[in-house]
């Protein structure tokens, strides 16, 4: 029985962000079909942001009139609303329209809107729901969570979504007098210094290198039916967490053995006290109150370390992934994109089996891990010309570099999470909103630099040549 509460668990979480991952994963398949290009990813983090109106409002609600919404009629509301979204995805995803005098993505745009507005929300609905049960199903639903991540992006490597291959080109001007103008010729690919006949007499040709994708091996249809179909196996789930008896048993004896803990501590401390049982309460007072000063702080600082994680994984790090990978070439990116969604579960995984409360140990750890965010953020900075770029130590560096900062930032997440579980229902809630609300900051920063100022820039791994 606890094994299929596991299941139920994990699958309802998988729920949480896979509808969004799954958009993000299929972006080189999409902006090859999509009016808007590659500036289709800008477009997405904006209305990806205006969600956040969702879980907000959520918040407020909670806040002001405590009790006023359930989140159990939301999170039915939400994982809905993601299943049907995922499915009108697959028949209408380029439909486009004219606006102002040119074709946008105005369909896409705004099932990505719906699709954001159910994965934030999840964010304070989702948690605040899983203070119901035990504190060790926690630990599964973020295992769920990753699998979010990861089950999209093996689907997308299964499907081809954004492999590239290597050709030359060939360019030959039409006339001297307009050199601008060349006619691109693909040819299969060899050596790129070999001399070609000029294709019009006397006219110069050149040939380089180009990135060609290669076709999918299964269409965008196929791929936005299984995220509905994940949606749709994540609704189902929770309706089964639902009338599971076991969801109010759990939750009725945790809140019994706190009690009872707490209730068979305090006499064990007032009969060691050296004033005996008369003075112990005269002589706790002190430090009753010195610990509820220091308790907000204590909050406080839990709270930040949720919202700064969240901010490198979620908003930080993700905008700059391509510029940190692609100059050691598409097997590196796609090695990085994959093992790192798989980093994420495995590290929910360890902190079931080697669970770590201390917050000086998870301190450190989100030090170490902003440390290989640092190096990846750097990475990308020397884009298209990095450390070790055209060595195969330079490609397994930023894999690896990649991998260490997922998994170790998810154990903090997870750890934090079930801190914040032990503290009270609502502390859950307000995790989720630490949560969006570093993932939103964190997509602020990096939007201007990204797509506004261009502080980043991309190049051709097929056409790069940099010096020693």
């Amino acid at each position: 029985m606890a094994l299929l509460i596991h299941l139920l668990v994990c699958t309802f979480g998988m729920g949480s962000w896979v509808a969004i991952n799954g958009i993000w994963v299929e972006l080189p398949l999409l902006v090859t079909e999509l009016p808007e290009g590659w500036y289709l990813p800008s477009y997405l983090t904006v209305t990806i942001q205006l969600a956040n109106i969702g879980p907000l409002l959520f918040t407020l609600l909670h806040h002001f009139r405590p009790g006023c919404v359930s989140e159990v009629p939301v999170i039915f509301a939400v994982l809905g609303v993601g299943t049907t979204a995922c499915t009108l995805f697959a028949f209408l995803w380029n439909v486009t329209s004219w606006v102002q005098g040119s074709l946008r993505s105005v369909t896409f745009m705004v099932l990505t809107f719906f699709l954001a507005l159910v994965d934030c929300t999840s964010s304070v609905t989702f948690l605040p729901f899983m203070s119901q049960l035990s504190t060790h199903y926690l630990t599964t639903y973020f295992v769920g969570e990753g699998l979010s991540g990861l089950l999209p992006a093996l689907v997308a490597l299964a499907q081809g979504s954004g492999l590239t291959t290597c050709v030359n080109v060939t360019e030959t001007p039409y006339n001297t007098s307009s050199p601008s103008i060349v006619r691109k010729t693909g040819i299969p690919q060899g050596n790129d210094s070999t001399p070609v006949p000029g294709l019009t007499g006397t006219a110069p040709t050149m040939v380089h290198l180009e990135s060609r994708y290669l076709p999918a091996h299964f269409s965008p249809l196929v791929f936005f039916l299984l995220l509905s179909f994940m949606m749709t196996c994540s609704l189902l789930a929770f309706f089964l967490l639902q009338r599971h008896p076991r969801r109010c048993k759990s939750s009725t004896e945790d809140l019994l053995t706190s009690q009872v803990t707490l209730y068979s501590i305090r006499p064990l401390k007032e009969d060691l006290s050296p004033s005996g049982p008369a003075d112990s309460s005269m002589s706790q007072e002190p430090a009753e109150e010195k610990a509820a000063s220091r308790y907000p702080a204590h909050l406080l600082f839990i709270y930040g370390l949720v919202a700064f994680v969240n901010a490198l994984t979620n908003g930080v790090l993700p905008s700059v992934q391509t510029y940190s990978c692609l100059s050691y070439g598409p097997v590196a990116y796609h090695l990085s994109a994959t093992l790192s969604s798989m980093a994420n579960p495995l590290a929910c995984f360890l902190s079931m089996f080697l669970p770590n409360r201390s917050l000086l140990f998870l301190g450190v750890l989100t030090v170490l891990g902003t440390g290989f965010g640092a190096y990846n953020m750097a990475m990308a900075v020397m884009s298209p010309c990095p450390l070790m770029q055209g060595h195969w130590s330079g490609e397994v560096a930023i894999v690896a570099s990649w991998v260490l900062f997922i998994g170790c930032l998810s154990y903090v997440k997870v750890m934090l999470g079930v801190i914040l579980r032990d503290r009270s229902r609502s502390a859950l809630l307000w995790c989720g909103a630490a949560v969006q609300l570093g993932s939103l900051l964190g997509a602020l920063l990096m939007f201007p630099l990204v797509n506004v100022w261009r502080f980043f820039s991309s190049a051709d791994f097929c056409s790069l040549q940099c010096s020693a």
